[in-house]
């Protein structure tokens, strides 16, 4: 692993950091919030996934959750959003390829060898961070925006026992029922609808995938809300299937980091609550 950078903020240690992937075959990039501890302490950590086109950098930048973590003592982490060189495939147009790797392990010719993000994200990084930095992966959250919040919903769901908590910013919650999800998943995965179904999140709870909880916020002034996003149908899956679930729809915001930023402090401190709580349950089995 390489340091690329590293800052002093908010009580703590932003760096970005670069390792070779043996998910992806090539290098991928990150960045961790370190908030400042007590030695021999590990810290519960919270994933940030990006959406279609960003980097780490959209949200370690921009996210404004710096504060939030130093206050709640939690490690914050920003993958890419899929593999990048000049040898990746990649397609025309931003919402397939490089930069929209949807956190799928693709099956499909020429993306198998190296579109391998739910891989990357669900067991090579967290195993990373464990060696690296001083991190509980007993303690995991996960959240995301956008296609990261779709990323983050499905990871959960298919990790309830891994990922203790979960929330998502503008999350697009069915790939099913948008043009984005049917872009991507057949281009990753074919053509059999089937082999979507494990990474739909609306399809996960009505075939019995449950967590403990969980936390949308979207804006209604959201210009991808109605073709894209249809945050409704998440709605009422979990209302069907009696998924605990907190979704809330914020008057006059969009789709931006303005967005995010605005109730990302909020998201850090309930993810902080209940990786706090599953550590002291934990300590109780």
């Amino acid at each position: 692993m390489e340091q690329v950078s590293t800052w002093r903020s908010h009580g703590g240690t932003q760096g970005v950091y670069n390792h070779q992937s043996k998910s992806t075959g090539y290098p991928m990039t990150f960045s961790v919030f370190v908030p400042d501890h007590d030695p021999g302490t590990k810290l519960p950590v919270l994933f940030f996934l990006s959406g279609l086109t960003c980097t780490h950098a959209n949200v370690t930048e921009k996210g404004e959750f710096r504060a939030a973590c130093a206050e709640h003592g939690i490690a914050f982490v920003a993958p890419d959003t899929s593999p990048r060189g000049d040898e990746v495939p990649d397609a025309e147009g931003y919402d397939f390829g490089k930069g929209a790797g949807f956190y799928v392990d693709a099956t499909e010719a020429p993306w198998a060898a190296n579109f391998r993000m739910r891989s990357y994200i669900e067991q090579e990084l967290p195993e990373l961070l464990a060696e690296q930095f001083p991190v509980d992966l007993n303690r995991q959250g996960i959240t995301g925006h956008s296609m990261g919040g779709h990323g983050a919903l499905t990871i959960a769901l298919r990790n309830p026992d891994r990922f203790r908590s979960v929330s998502a910013f503008a999350p697009i919650v069915s790939p099913l029922n948008c043009p984005w999800g049917e872009k991507a998943l057949a281009g990753y995965l074919g053509p059999d609808k089937a082999a979507w179904l494990e990474y739909d999140a609306c399809a996960l709870i009505e075939n019995g995938a449950r967590i403990p909880d969980l936390l949308v916020d979207q804006g209604e002034g959201d210009a991808f809300l109605a073709e894209q996003l249809k945050t409704h149908l998440l709605t009422d899956a979990c209302a069907k299937a009696g998924q605990p679930a907190t979704i809330r729809l914020q008057p006059g915001y969009d789709h931006s980091y303005y967005f995010i930023s605005t109730f990302m402090a909020e998201h850090v401190a309930w993810h902080a609550r209940r990786l706090a709580l599953s550590h002291v349950q934990a300590h109780l089995a």
